[in-house]
């Protein structure tokens, strides 16, 4: 059917039939399909088209004459308009159930016959992040601090990010205030001028301890020692960095990092262990739901105690050391030379003898083993967002681990990997975790068995 005669700035009477991957309404016009802000199946709605492609197109909610009994209306509707919590405006246990059917659709369109539980929520959905990055700018003659209108560069000044731990919203804004009493300018991006472009703040749940990380497009600050002070007055508070990003660029750190004042790390507990944490660590930004989601790749592991243990993609050693003590022994792999330093510190601490850290690609170490004739009885998998590499897979169907724990947090790379080794692998469930309440982003936990 041709694309019905419609343009930006129409607007329509649109009825919502379902919400997309992206949690954005999906309606139909004759068969042309629309994504629309700000909307929810079972509702009718006034909106207006903000781009028409030739295959689908984008809209926005003007007002809603029909609403959904799942709609939530006493949250300001700025965490939907700035892309922080872009389903607050859905009942909590819809998102949940939104979140088993992403992948359950995924899982249909591939024809993969693997049962898709409930997804594991939280108690209380909100103010769960440990780690915030801050945009400022100068507006109105002030250095201030917000987030960004989606799709825009348009900050919108925020003190209350709904989805943040109430404490690094507390920081940040004491932060802010320190730089205003020192005359600090926040960054002009446009003409790329100012100082401060971003405060990041990481608080560990369970230590209470605090990073600040100042970004600037400049090296000198003026006042930087009475600001360095004053920040550190702050008892929580046992780091402060000033990292340097000269460039053009929506990449938020810079190369350069610099220790203003107080330790070069936090502490942080994770399942009875303890874990350093630097500024550019990767480090699972919801401590509650991390917990819920390593014992449940543990658990799914179904360990005996005299297994051989690859964790790939294993960053700072987080779900390798968690189960080290499970386990005959453990390698963990990872490209980042940094994280596997950070990862091997972690085992000292922990006293964990039977874990080390190499730097490089799992699918080549995987390979140099298989051709030396040793086993892998688990393959734990943490991909970032891309999935598996083809060559990983390959490898994998080289070495035939035993069993492998997938946690995915996209469904889609997921179901492309799941597929590719559904032939050699048994796959009866997967269980989602949601680490990002409020948001579209799904975590999942998948065990394979060799058949």
């Amino acid at each position: 059917m041709d694309k019905p005669n419609l343009k930006k700035n129409d607007k329509l009477e649109l009825s919502i039939n379902d919400l997309s991957y992206e949690g954005k309404g999906v309606a139909k016009v004759d068969d042309f399909t629309l994504f629309v802000d700000n909307a929810l199946p079972g509702e009718t709605v006034n909106a207006v088209f903000t781009k028409v492609g030739k295959s689908y197109g984008f809209a926005k909610a003007l007002d809603i004459i029909k609403k959904s009994p799942d709609r939530v209306e006493d949250i300001d509707n700025v965490y939907v308009q700035t892309g922080i919590a872009p389903l607050s405006h859905l009942s909590y246990a819809q998102q949940l159930k939104f979140k088993q059917h992403q992948i359950e659709v995924n899982y249909q369109k591939a024809h993969l016959d693997i049962k898709v539980n409930d997804t594991l929520g939280m108690d209380d959905p909100f103010h769960y992040r440990n780690k915030a990055q801050v945009p400022v700018r100068q507006i109105d003659g002030k250095l201030t601090t917000g987030f960004y209108r989606r799709h825009s560069h348009d900050l919108i000044p925020m003190e209350d990010f709904l989805i943040q731990d109430p404490k690094i919203d507390a920081e940040i804004i004491r932060v802010r205030d320190i730089l205003r009493k020192y005359k600090v300018r926040g960054f002009d991006e446009e003409n790329h001028k100012g100082q401060i472009r971003t405060i990041m703040v990481r608080r560990a749940y369970y230590t209470g301890e605090m990073m600040v990380v100042l970004v600037s497009r400049v090296r000198d600050i003026s006042h930087y020692k009475d600001i360095t002070n004053e920040i550190m007055a702050n008892e929580d508070v046992k780091s402060l960095y000033l990292n340097i990003n000269e460039k053009k660029t929506n990449v938020i750190l810079g190369n350069e990092m610099m220790l203003l004042a107080g330790s070069p790390y936090i502490d942080d507990e994770l399942l009875g262990h303890t874990y350093r944490i630097s500024p550019r660590s990767f480090y699972q930004v919801n401590p509650i739901q991390t917990q819920k989601l390593y014992q449940l790749a543990i658990d799914k592991a179904d360990l005996k105690g005299n297994e051989t243990v690859v964790d790939a993609y294993s960053g700072i050693g987080t779900i390798g050391l968690s189960l080290a003590d499970k386990v005959k022994k453990v390698t963990g792999i990872e490209v980042v030379e940094d994280a596997v330093k950070d990862a091997s510190q972690n085992a000292d601490i922990n006293d964990i003898t039977n874990a080390d850290f190499l730097v490089g690609k799992t699918e080549n170490v995987l390979n140099d083993w298989a051709k030396d004739k040793r086993k892998v009885d688990l393959l734990m998998v943490d991909p970032p967002r891309k999935g598996l590499a083809q060559s990983l897979i390959d490898s994998i169907n080289n070495i035939k681990p035993k069993k492998i724990v997938y946690v995915s947090c996209n469904p889609a790379t997921l179901t492309r990997d799941l597929k590719a080794l559904s032939d050699t692998y048994e796959i009866k469930e997967t269980t989602p975790v949601d680490m990002f309440p409020m948001t579209n982003h799904i975590e999942s936990v998948t065990a394979l068995t060799r058949k």
